[in-house]
C-alpha cells in the first residue's frame, strides 16, 4: 500500500525542457553574431555537437562534466547542462532483510539500493519527492518502458498553470522527455522509477513524487528487474 500526498511525477522540470521562447529575427541575427564571435575565440568543438542528448552523451567523474561523443565536455555559454559531478553507483554490504531482486528507496538518504542476495546490494543515487510530495510503502513493478512518453496528470497541469507554466498534455518519448531513457512504473500508482534529462537534479528532493535516475543508471537497473519485482519505498 502506498502513502502519500497524491500520486504524481513530473520526471524533470518540463517547463524548462519544453517551454522555448520565440525570438523574432533581429534577436536571432545578435545571437548569430555572439556565436561566430565566441567560435572565433574558442573554436567550436561543444556547440557543433548540439545540444545534450542523454542517449549519447556521459558522465566524466574526472571532469565533473557532462561528456558529448566526440569526447568535448559541454560548457559553451548558453548550454542548459551545467557541470555537475554524478554520484556513481556502486555495490555495497547490504543486511537488511529483503530478498534477492528487492528495490528498496530509502527517501531521506535519496539512494535506491537492489537487492542482490549474500549480503550485498547495488546502490544508486535517486532524486526523490519534493516536500509535500514524499510517500512510502510497498508495491511491484507493473510495467517496464523503453525511452516512455509522458503524459502530465491534470492536477500537474492545472498546478504548473498557475505558475504560469503550461505543460503539453502529451510528450513522445526521446532526449527531450523528462521521463528520460527508460521506466518502471509502481503498482496502478502513476509513480515510477525512470531516468530524467536534468541529470543534474539526481541526488536532490525535486520531483512531484517519482523516483529519478540519471539515464545510465536506469538503464543499469532496468535490465535487471522483472515485471513483479518488489518495490519498498521508506520515508
Amino acid at each position: 500500500m502506498v502513502k502519500g500526498n497524491g500520486p504524481s511525477c513530473d520526471g524533470g522540470s518540463a517547463a524548462n525542457a519544453l517551454s522555448r521562447p520565440h525570438r523574432d529575427w533581429r534577436t536571432l541575427a545578435v545571437l548569430a553574431l555572439l556565436l561566430s564571435v565566441f567560435i572565433a575565440l574558442n573554436g567550436a568543438p561543444a556547440l557543433a555537437e548540439g545540444r545534450y542528448d542523454p542517449r549519447t552523451w556521459v558522465y566524466d567523474s574526472e571532469q565533473h562534466a557532462v561528456i558529448g561523443p566526440s569526447g568535448t565536455a559541454m560548457a559553451a555559454p548558453g548550454s542548459d547542462v551545467p557541470r555537475h559531478s554524478p554520484i556513481p553507483r556502486r555495490t555495497v554490504a547490504f543486511t537488511e532483510p529483503y530478498p534477492k531482486g528487492t528495490i528498496l528507496i530509502d527517501t531521506s538518504d535519496r539512494r535506491l539500493y537492489y537487492v542482490l542476495g549474500d549480503g550485498k546490494a547495488l546502490q544508486y543515487a535517486v532524486g526523490v519527492g519534493k516536500e509535500g510530495f514524499s510517500w512510502s510503502g510497498r508495491d511491484r513493478i507493473t510495467d517496464k518502458r523503453e525511452w516512455p512518453d509522458w503524459r502530465p496528470p491534470t492536477e500537474m497541469r492545472q498546478r504548473e498553470q498557475a505558475k504560469g507554466r503550461a505543460l503539453p498534455a502529451h510528450v513522445p518519448g526521446g532526449p527531450d522527455n523528462p521521463l528520460g531513457a527508460r521506466a518502471l512504473y509502481i503498482g496502478s500508482t502513476l509513480y515510477r522509477i525512470h531516468g530524467t534529462n536534468q541529470p543534474w537534479t539526481v541526488g536532490t528532493a525535486t520531483s512531484s513524487g517519482c523516483i529519478r535516475m540519471v539515464n545510465e543508471d536506469v538503464i543499469h537497473l532496468y535490465n535487471q528487474v522483472a515485471v513483479g519485482t518488489q518495490v519498498v519505498v521508506r520515508p
